[in-house]
């Protein structure tokens, strides 16, 4: 995960926390966080940078829409990043073992 953006990184938590959500409803969620309109020009071409990079599933829901998943891969990179965050917000990152 370390070499996503920070917007490709908050897509991949807004994919987990929906249930198979279509474009519209993962643009909806993240204008509600950033306060700002998120174009189709940007949501999209990073949701594809993250299906290339296995990390989302790209389904067809119909002819004019598609939903997204996370993968077993992404759903790990997920939980590797949360407890790397942790592990920094206990402090422990850069103890020194006694």
């Amino acid at each position: 995960m370390h070499d996503l953006t920070a917007f490709q990184r908050d897509l991949l938590f807004v994919v987990g926390g929906l249930e198979t959500p279509k474009g519209l409803e993962i643009r909806d969620e993240l204008q509600k966080y950033y306060d700002d309109e998120v174009h189709h020009g940007r949501l999209y071409p990073n949701l594809d940078k993250l299906v290339t990079k296995g990390l989302v599933d790209k389904g067809k829901h119909n002819e004019r829409s598609n939903y997204y998943t996370l993968t077993r891969r992404g759903r790990r990179e997920i939980e590797d990043r949360r407890q790397w965050e942790q592990r920094h917000l206990e402090g422990r990152a850069g103890a020194v073992p006694t």
